[in-house]
């Protein structure tokens, strides 16, 4: 059960509010990026700092929420139930992802017509990206989650590895009954100071919007888009077809709006645009998952496993990509190597998990399973793959945030009134979030 504050929140001046700033910091970074592209590539640590910052705390955000959450279950099976639950979910919606994607490439054809020849094309570029791809294999990625040390966990970078030592834990402070109740008081506790935390970092979210969205205007510049801007036009109108249609349609079957949705993670959303990561984001929409009325057993279970296995947006990046390659090569595939296509990408989406340009990386795993499609086609989309990784965070982050509140809905873990408020901003002010949706459940 989650405690409202009954205080009427003072109104904020627009020019505090989070997503102004990001939004002025976006223009800003821009149009210093067009027209003094030499400057902006210099502001590129800037972005990177912002982005590690934010990754210094996700793994402690991550154990004191699943790690609390778990401890105020009353039956321990409902840790398994929520797990199985979400995998269930992203299964399905991750599968669709693919199949849109493979459908759209089909019906647009974007590649069609450029008569590329694969000869022609430097491999040089993407070598680094090939060579991870080969490391991407099911049983590497599964041992990978297990981590050496207590301490590798929290220092590696891997959600997973977190996620899992957080589980394990959660579940021995609760068989240790009464004895280990003043580490369950304590950890919960340490959970406020931790969101204060959070919350300071994001007030550099616009100086990290700011610097990334120089850097990539000014590095690879809008002119780079004017080639493949069929195939850019094309993966954001897929991308927003799925959000507003197959989101939306489960938004609406699960009882809330996927409009009302976008308007309450304003603030999330413009800054994974402006730092194209949708781990920047990662913390705030754990917070915001729970004033919205989620358990935050099922907040701590779902959200960073989504990150790793519930990656719509760089699902439909991956067919449509592949065949766009295919149709700008004049390369023939068959519906038995287009669904081949469509069955490895299933499982290199989820080995990329953690892995640094994820969604590059997962590509050139996948095309490796068709030996007539050039790898070497990848290079064809590298000018403009950093513009399509905005679209690809901004649909994995959505996509996460859905499944959230269809799971915690399942679970009967969604307190509905809490997400009516939250989602008709009457829970307070988006930009000022408040830890109260962390101290709502008492072990």
């Amino acid at each position: 059960m989650h405690v409202q504050d009954t205080t009427p929140a003072a109104p904020v001046p627009f020019y505090r509010q989070t997503y102004v700033q990001v939004l002025v910091a976006i223009a800003a970074g821009a149009l210093l990026g067009h027209f003094a592209p030499a400057v902006a590539e210099q502001l590129k640590p800037l972005g990177d700092a912002f982005i590690k910052l934010v990754k210094m705390v996700i793994a402690p955000v991550i154990f004191l929420t699943v790690v609390t959450g778990i401890a105020g279950m009353p039956h321990l099976n409902a840790v398994g139930r929520v797990v199985l639950k979400a995998m269930v979910y992203f299964l399905v919606f991750s599968t669709l992802a693919l199949i849109v994607g493979m459908v759209v490439a089909n019906v647009v054809q974007p590649g069609r017509g450029l008569n590329i020849d694969p000869a022609s094309l430097s491999t040089r570029e993407i070598a680094a990206y090939a060579s991870k791809a080969h490391d991407m294999t099911l049983t590497h990625f599964l041992l990978d989650i297990i981590p050496d040390t207590v301490v590798g966990a929290f220092t590696s970078g891997n959600i997973l590895q977190v996620l899992l030592f957080a589980v394990l834990f959660g579940v021995s402070l609760t068989l240790a009954g009464e004895r280990a109740r003043p580490v369950v008081v304590f950890f919960d506790a340490l959970t406020a100071p931790v969101f204060k935390l959070v919350h300071l970092l994001m007030k550099a979210a616009p100086i990290g919007a700011f610097g990334a969205i120089a850097f990539t205007i000014g590095r690879y510049g809008i002119g780079s888009l004017s080639n493949l801007m069929y195939l850019v036009a094309t993966f954001y109108a897929t991308a927003l077809l799925f959000v507003l249609v197959v989101l939306g349609g489960v938004a609406r079957a699960t009882g809330f709006s996927i409009f009302q949705l976008l308007r309450y993670l304003k603030d999330e959303l413009l800054l994974v645009l402006g730092t194209s990561s949708s781990e920047a984001a990662l913390p705030s929409l754990m917070e915001k998952m729970e004033r919205a009325g989620c358990e935050k057993s099922v907040v701590g279970l779902v959200v960073p496993t989504g990150y790793s296995f519930n990656l719509d947006g760089t699902n439909i990046y991956m067919t449509l990509a592949a065949l766009f390659i295919a149709q700008a090569t004049n390369t023939p595939l068959t519906l038995g190597e287009q669904v081949a296509l469509l069955l490895v990408a299933m499982v290199s989406s989820k080995g990329a998990a953690g892995v640094t340009g994820a969604g590059f990386v997962t590509l050139a795993a996948t095309l490796s399973v068709v030996p007539s499609l050039p790898v070497a086609g990848m290079a064809l989309i590298l000018g403009v793959d950093r513009f399509m990784s905005e679209c690809r965070s901004l649909t994995n982050f959505v996509g996460n945030a859905v499944a959230t509140i269809v799971v915690a809905r399942w679970e009967g873990a969604l307190d509905r009134a809490a997400l009516g408020d939250a989602l008709a901003n009457r829970a307070g002010e988006s930009g000022t979030p408040s830890i109260i949706a962390t101290q709502g459940k008492q072990p």
